[in-house]
């Protein structure tokens, strides 16, 4: 069954670049409206601008997600403005390429914080309001570090091996609500951060970000009898099953 996401609302974290942009973009012109939420609101006025052609409605949700109080009034913004929420797309994250014995606690602290806490913090305030919804939906975007580990990026494995984790038990104790839980692990995908972790990696081999956000809509409008809990997603140059 597809189902039409007009006027439905769908908060995105990390939309204002890379693949939170993409799925913005995708998302606006498929008519949800969106609450959108980066630490620049510099450069989630300008992702306004460019959605403001498909006639939608859009609330800037400003602020970083390493503090642990934000995703509480995000959330609380998004309900007051819209009344409602459909869609969770916990995207934001950074990443650190770094050995571990030289990585600092902040550090750390920071990378779990904004891939890991972020994420539960955000479901949580968000469940009650998506139990009302009949397309209710939670995207986690990890990465392929979440299911491998690589070496010099072992903080940010260890923070997306825990949104993994975090994903699998949220998915069973929110199934009962009718809430969906996905999770799409990217391979190298083209963004700043992947020009950071991976600058071995070709430029023209890199996953688009729009390809990622093709994902989200079908996850969001095929909601069928068949479930897909997660999606592991290689770059066309990397050999398969590895």
């Amino acid at each position: 069954m597809r189902n039409n996401l007009i006027g439905r609302v769908a908060l995105i974290t990390g939309a204002s670049r890379g693949i939170g942009r993409a799925i913005a973009l995708l998302l606006g012109q498929n008519g949800v409206n969106l609450a959108v939420n980066a630490r620049s609101e510099e450069a989630l006025t300008v992702l306004k601008e460019d959605l403001s052609s498909y006639g939608i409605d859009i609330l800037l949700c400003p602020g970083d997600l390493q503090d642990p109080l934000v995703p509480s009034i995000i959330i609380k913004r998004v309900i007051n403005h819209f009344g409602r929420l459909d869609i969770l797309i916990n995207n934001a994250g950074i990443a650190l390429a770094k050995p571990l014995i030289e990585t600092t606690i902040e550090e750390w602290d920071a990378l779990m914080a904004v891939n890991a806490r972020a994420p539960f913090l955000l479901s949580k305030e968000a469940v009650p309001y998506l139990k009302r919804s009949d397309i209710a939906t939670i995207i986690n975007i990890s990465s392929v570090v979440g299911v491998k580990g690589y070496i010099n990026q072992g903080a940010y494995t260890a923070s997306k091996h825990a949104l993994m984790g975090f994903t699998k038990v949220l998915a069973q104790e929110v199934f009962q609500d009718g809430i969906r839980v996905h999770v799409i692990s990217p391979g190298g995908v083209a963004t700043g951060m992947v020009e950071l972790t991976r600058p071995d990696i070709d430029p023209s081999t890199l996953i688009s970000p729009e390809e990622i956000a093709e994902i989200v809509l079908f996850l969001l409008t095929h909601r069928g009898n068949a479930v897909i809990d997660e999606i592991n997603v290689r770059r066309s140059a990397t050999p398969p099953w590895r």
